[in-house]
């Protein structure tokens, strides 16, 4: 795990700067955007891709967490999309409860630690955008 300061790094150029709060308030809202959007799997997937996309180039450290929330929900909605396949060979019943559990309770973790100024990087996360 890599060592990431502290602090909330300055915005990058070219935009208005956000505060820090601000900074901090729109990486919660990049992880908690999945929840509303959870009832259609591909919603939980664009209302952070929304959030990061508008708000990316104000700070660095919403980059960052909108980096992190987009990567864990495509990796949190192929897994879905397995565990509903697997049903048919009825292990997916039990594996899809799992995934719903794991992926509410590392949401709201990853919110509450962008909300506190902390980097947090979700395990067993595929990193489709670096």
């Amino acid at each position: 795990m890599e060592n990431q300061p502290s602090s909330v790094p300055p915005p990058m150029s070219g935009s208005t700067p956000l505060s820090d709060s601000d900074a901090r308030m729109w990486a919660m809202l990049t992880h908690l955007s999945a929840l509303p959007g959870s009832f259609f799997v591909i919603g939980a997937v664009v209302a952070p891709i929304v959030i990061w996309q508008i708000q990316k180039d104000k700070s660095a450290y919403v980059d960052y967490h909108g980096k992190e929330a987009v990567n864990f929900q495509i990796t949190m909605a192929i897994a879905f999309a397995v565990s509903f396949l697997l049903m048919f060979v009825l292990v997916g019943i039990f594996l899809i409860w799992v995934v719903g559990i794991v992926w509410l309770v590392l949401t709201i973790i990853a919110a509450v630690k962008a909300n506190n100024g902390e980097y947090y990087r979700y395990p067993l996360t595929i990193r489709f955008i670096r």
